[in-house]
């Protein structure tokens, strides 16, 4: 990479059942006071990840960009940038999920079961549940993308759960930095996901967050994740 090249813009994808407001809230700031301008992905859930792709796709047309997300949205780009190298600077993977095929994970398993409450019970009655068992930021922020996503929110949650990252030796051939920041008391992200991923990614550097950290600034994620990237580019 030229020394005076710099990126204008970051991509930025959702996690499962989250929404755009979030990722921006997370990357814009921090990418901002870089001159990057974020474009967050709003998700369409009943086609999550191939609407992703279609707006990767659609975003570097024209020039290598920054691109990055949140859970499935990591690992989405992850999985574009190891397809298209030439065409990304970087990758910002904020709470990796899982590694190659799902299986239990537990956001995937967590998924299946969120997906078949709501089918059974409704919107309402499983997001009042979901917020009482929740810390109350996260509770706030899912209770607002879940009824955004309505009706179809549980087809999103189930396409979440069947969908393959990138397995170890995926990982091993994606030859672009990779800047992850991951939380030490995510259950749902453990921690050893993202150790995997940075100890399998030829260019990568991992940061450790708190959940607390993220529920008081979201934009946490987009500092730390960010951080994580700048030390492998001029």
């Amino acid at each position: 990479m030229p020394l005076d090249f710099r990126p204008t813009m970051a991509l930025m994808l959702p996690g499962t059942g989250s929404d755009a407001d979030f990722v921006t809230r997370a990357f814009t700031e921090p990418l901002a006071s870089r001159g990057i301008a974020t474009v967050a992905v709003e998700p369409d859930p009943r086609r999550v990840v191939a609407g992703y792709l279609d707006a990767l796709d659609a975003a570097a047309e024209h020039e290598r960009i920054i691109i990055g997300g949140v859970s499935i949205g990591a690992a989405v780009a992850l999985q574009w940038a190891s397809a298209n190298p030439d065409r990304v600077v970087g990758v910002l993977a904020a709470l990796p999920a899982w590694t190659g095929a799902a299986a239990d994970a537990p956001a995937a398993a967590g998924a299946r079961f969120t997906a078949a409450r709501l089918r059974a019970d409704g919107i309402e009655k499983v997001t009042a549940e979901m917020i009482a068992s929740s810390p109350p930021w996260l509770g706030v922020e899912l209770a607002k993308s879940w009824r955004s996503q309505w009706p179809h929110l549980p087809s999103a949650l189930d396409e979440a759960a069947e969908y393959r990252a990138p397995g170890v030796e995926d990982l091993e051939g994606i030859n672009v930095p990779v800047g992850i920041v991951a939380a030490t008391d995510d259950a749902v992200h453990p921690l050893e996901v993202a150790h995997t991923w940075a100890g399998r990614l030829p260019q990568s550097n991992l940061v450790t967050v708190s959940l607390d950290q993220i529920g008081a600034d979201p934009a946490t994620l987009g500092r730390e994740s960010l951080r994580a990237l700048s030390s492998m580019l001029p």
